[in-house]
């Protein structure tokens, strides 16, 4: 079924619409090296072909999971020993080439000798050779959705010639789209449930002429979703989590989540993310949010799935609850770049350690107010900063949660310091 020209091309609308970039090249447009970046089953190798169709190229295709430079370079030489027409080299899964493996294209894309065109899974950014990356124009393609997919699969039954064959089926809307769903998205992997389904139903019935519900639901049962363990939908997932803890949403926190453990994420990486978002966005707004998230995690170690789920469920719906603010973040990131902007400036003599009679008689220590003897415990005007950063301000509390009252009792001492010191002419 795979589509034998443009027409028969389901999805990828921005980029084969009327005047889009990549219908102009399957017109026949200017031949030009690319990279077809995109998830499994959305026509990445189809759309190679049809580019080297359209070009009147001559097409030669690579697996990088089993090809090596050796391949390549045998590749190379034909594509030179036939130089009068043009070669279109495809290198399926080209992330899993090694960047030394994938320098073996760079001169022959750069004399024309080949075009090239890759199709990755992963993000380019980090999976190809910037050289060659270069030299590529990048297309995006996007997941195909059901309704794409129920028309492929409408197509497939009742195709002749490559579909079912001789004896095409029937099957209802309710049912394609039910496996369109459960195909989440790869139009492979679609037609694949539609051809096991299709065996189920004729191994019950070989004169079946339409597909019943019970076939489809033994292939569809289980599901499945696309995930990735260190790729771009893990990282995509993780931020629209914290994203949607740090907006209290906790409806969208609790989606993103149940979506990366049905994906297979480590549920310890997701413990760890969410006690960074306590400390990151919760803070001092609600120090009950760091405790409840460590104890989530304790809580997952002792209890594992699917039981300690829960417990991280429960800790991110209180932390897209809880009141937020990110002072205590902001205010380490201000004293850090204090560190760095003076370098190495003197401990105050007055706070520095005074172990022995050597140092004291050195001044270590001299005029400390134990802040414990006086009212209280607070010791007015007194510094703790090195005499250069004397004034400084790094933490401004927010006015949500507890930092409502941690801001009114810092403006309080505060305002002591500046009276004490006033009175004494500084």
């Amino acid at each position: 079924m795979r589509p034998a020209d443009l027409a028969e091309v389901v999805g990828q609308g921005h980029l084969l619409g009327t005047g889009k970039p990549l219908a102009q090249l399957l017109s026949g447009g200017n031949l030009h090296s690319a990279i077809f970046w995109g998830p499994p089953g959305s026509g990445k190798t189809t759309l190679a072909r049809l580019v080297a169709q359209s070009s009147g190229a001559r097409f030669v295709a690579l697996s990088a999971v089993l090809a090596g430079v050796k391949d390549v370079r045998e590749a190379i030489a034909q594509a030179q020993a036939e130089a009068a027409r043009p070669t279109v080299l495809f290198l399926d899964e080209v992330h899993r080439f090694s960047k030394s493996q994938q320098d073996a294209f760079l001169p022959f894309v750069e004399d024309g000798t080949i075009f090239f065109i890759g199709a990755t899974t992963e993000n380019p950014s980090f999976a190809i050779n910037s050289s060659l990356l270069s030299r590529a124009r990048v297309y995006v393609l996007k997941v195909l959705d059901s309704r794409e997919i129920a028309a492929l699969l409408r197509r497939a039954l009742q195709d002749t010639q490559r579909g079912l064959g001789a004896q095409p089926m029937k099957a209802g809307d309710e049912l394609l789209e039910r496996i369109a769903v459960a195909a989440d998205g790869d139009a492979r992997r679609a037609l694949n449930l539609l051809d096991l389904a299709v065996g189920v139903a004729r191994a019950a019935d070989p004169a079946a002429g339409e597909l019943d519900s019970s076939a489809v639901e033994q292939v569809v049962a289980g599901g499945w979703r696309r995930f990735d363990r260190g790729g771009d939908l893990l990282h995509d997932q993780i931020s629209a989590l914290h994203k949607s803890v740090r907006g209290s949403d906790p409806d969208a926190a609790l989606y993103w989540l149940a979506r990366m453990l049905d994906g297979g994420c480590d549920p310890h990486y997701l413990a760890r993310r969410v006690v960074r978002m306590a400390i990151e966005d919760i803070g001092l707004a609600d120090p009950r949010a760091l405790t409840i998230s460590l104890e989530a995690w304790q809580a997952y170690e002792r209890l594992g799935s699917p039981e300690g789920d829960l417990a991280l469920a429960q800790a991110v719906v209180f932390l897209a609850c809880a009141a937020k603010s990110n002072a205590v973040y902001q205010a380490f990131d201000a004293a850090r770049a204090e560190v760095e902007r003076h370098g190495t400036l003197e401990v105050p003599l007055h706070i520095r350690n005074a172990p022995t009679d050597l140092l004291r008689k050195l001044g270590h220590g001299a005029g400390y107010r134990y802040a414990h003897d006086e009212p209280d415990a607070f010791a007015s005007g007194e510094t703790y900063l090195p005499e250069a950063l004397v004034g400084s301000r790094y933490y401004e509390p927010s006015g949500r949660g507890l930092e409502i009252r941690i801001g009114e009792k810092l403006a309080e001492l505060r305002a002591r310091n500046v009276a004490a010191r006033g009175s004494r002419g500084e």
